[in-house]
């Protein structure tokens, strides 16, 4: 019963969230699908940044690669696939597989020279990476360019959303109990004391980068299918401190942390939106950083 218990409390949480969600009006279900959307997003800079004891600054970039993929096989090649609802979730489940694959090997492109560097170096590197995305992005016409991507199909919806985010939970834990768990928690702590124990640090760092790239890369995919437009402008630098700011507020290491803190900064600024009605002042921002 104890190695089915997780499995348990991840259906019920699944079918709480999207009964929650399903009771409410479009634009609380719109917010409340945000809410997963920034929780697996969250949930995959964790394993970077929390356990593996990274600082990674490029979290847009891989999210970028997951929703203009699904987006472009959404509009290409699966497009006969989300005319008809039936075979619309086969569509979805194929754009989410290309998208963790594309954003997995970009995650392993970039992580395998840049994860030999260490703190503020990293930082810089994939702070780079994901302001190269964006500027590819910008400038490719096939893809909207400048314009942004339209007539993405919608799909999806808080099912598969919640259901994802507690199969990247479950994830999490049966990685966290394992020996490969353990070595990243080893290199976090101390990445020289676990070389000289044998590991081999930069494999298991890479190993949790492209984990983590291929989870953004379908948080990304569920992004363009949720809101049926992409904006390169939507994945720029802000976008990857929003997701550190989420890992950081909710506590280094802590999957429920980095969930609750990605609801809390989800919900804020729209619960805060009344306050510029009373007060004529837009203080939202403000309150926020408090």
């Amino acid at each position: 019963m104890r190695g089915w218990r997780p499995y348990l409390f991840a259906a019920l949480a699944t079918a709480i969230c999207v009964g929650l969600c399903l009771g409410m009006d479009p634009y609380g279900q719109t917010l409340w699908l945000s809410v997963g959307i920034s929780a697996l997003l969250a949930l995959s800079l964790n394993l970077v940044n929390g356990i593996t004891g990274q600082f990674s600054l490029g979290h847009a970039g891989f999210m970028a690669i997951g929703a203009y993929a699904a987006a472009w096989l959404s509009t290409g090649p699966a497009a006969s696939l989300f005319l008809h609802p039936a075979t619309a979730g086969l569509g979805l489940l194929a754009g989410l597989l290309l998208a963790a694959l594309l954003a997995g090997i970009a995650g392993w492109l970039v992580g395998l020279p840049s994860l030999r560097l260490q703190g503020d170096y990293l930082a810089i590197v994939t702070l780079g990476f994901g302001e190269i995305i964006r500027v590819a992005l910008l400038n490719m016409q096939s893809l909207g360019g400048a314009r942004g991507f339209i007539g993405i199909p919608a799909a999806g919806g808080p099912l598969w959303v919640f259901g994802l985010l507690s199969l990247a939970v479950l994830f999490n834990i049966r990685l966290m109990e394992g020996s490969y768990g353990r070595a990243l928690l080893s290199v976090r702590e101390n990445e020289v004391a676990a070389e000289a124990l044998g590991l081999d640090s930069t494999r298991y760092k890479v190993g949790a980068f492209v984990a983590s790239a291929a989870l953004a890369g379908m948080a990304g995919a569920l992004f363009a299918h949720t809101y049926n437009y992409l904006n390169p402008s939507s994945f720029g630098f802000m976008r990857s401190v929003e997701i550190v700011v989420m890992v950081v507020l909710g506590g280094m290491g802590s999957m429920s942390g980095a969930i609750l803190a990605a609801a809390l900064l989800t919900l804020l600024p729209e619960a805060l939106r009344p306050l510029k009605h009373l007060t004529g002042i837009d203080l939202r921002l403000v309150l926020y950083s408090l």
